[in-house]
């Protein structure tokens, strides 16, 4: 059903602020509710502009949705789904957007009722280091890849619905396994922040006024929130740390082949990260 009557977006932070205010600027909703914690953040969100009304009792928030967004931290999300799932109606579809799948899964499981609203994972790959609803914007989401991961026993009626709405959003959708979305994102989000998180960590302040754009290029990531961060290696520890021992041995090499003097294989190695990147485009 799009567009929804009445969304409800639980977290109301930059991606869920961003939700709403896109929602009403696209015609993707025609009411947007606001559930948080903070309610002079709720009340920047009203103003802005990406929520019609707020509370901060999300079983008042979620009393006639059509549809639910939680935007809360990766070890909120479950708790949250489930809390939703109890107080909206049966007819609702509760998503999220959380960087992390399989520890919501795990959590979810077995916990659903048949005749309570159906759960739709999904990950939008947008943001920004900045955070609170007085950043949201409503393109955020135009041409940004959305992961919707749903489990053999998902309703396909309820997918739909949630590709629906975030591809009304301005996204591109594709359908994942979540357990593979976590194996993939440990490389291409996770690991980044973390890369980007050492890089800053081992430069002296002292040398900061010497930083050009590769620096702020390689480190603008690790501004973001330490604790939302926190939450997501852990949500997602084994992958994350598999891929910390995949860029230790890549590091490993150059190291190996510096001391060694082996020119071509420094040139080797940069060459191979070379392709990758420019295979992405800019």
């Amino acid at each position: 059903m799009i567009p929804v009557e009445t969304l409800t977006v639980v977290g109301v932070g930059l991606i869920g602020g961003s939700v709403g205010l896109a929602a009403k600027t696209r015609g993707a909703a025609r009411r947007v509710v606001g559930v948080g914690r903070d309610e002079r953040n709720l009340a920047r969100a009203a103003a802005v502009g990406a929520i019609d009304t707020f509370t901060s009792d999300l079983s008042v928030g979620v009393a006639t949705a059509d549809l639910v967004v939680v935007c809360t931290p990766v070890d909120r999300v479950g708790a949250d789904v489930l809390a939703a799932a109890a107080a909206a109606p049966p007819r609702a579809v509760i998503t999220d957007a959380g960087s992390t799948k399989g520890n919501i899964v795990r959590e979810l499981a077995g916990k659903l009722p048949a005749d309570r609203p159906t759960f739709v994972g999904s990950h939008p790959l947008a943001g920004s280091e900045k955070k609170g609803a007085a950043h949201s914007r409503a393109d955020l989401f135009d041409d940004r890849l959305v992961i919707v991961t749903p489990t053999a026993e998902t309703d396909l009626e309820a997918v739909s619905l949630v590709e629906l709405f975030w591809q009304k959003l301005g996204a591109r959708v594709v359908r994942m396994d979540p357990f593979e979305h976590d194996r993939a994102l440990a490389v291409t989000s996770h690991l980044p922040h973390a890369a980007a998180s050492g890089l800053a960590g081992v430069t002296p302040p002292a040398w900061l006024g010497l930083t050009a754009g590769g620096f702020r290029d390689c480190t603008r990531i690790a501004s973001g929130d330490p604790q939302l961060w926190a939450a997501i290696f852990e949500a997602n520890r084994d992958a994350v740390t598999a891929a910390l021992d995949k860029f230790t041995d890549r590091m490993a090499g150059l190291r190996q082949a510096l001391t060694a003097g082996d020119t071509a294989g420094v040139i080797q190695w940069l060459t191979e990260a070379k392709q990758v990147r420019d295979a992405l485009g800019s």
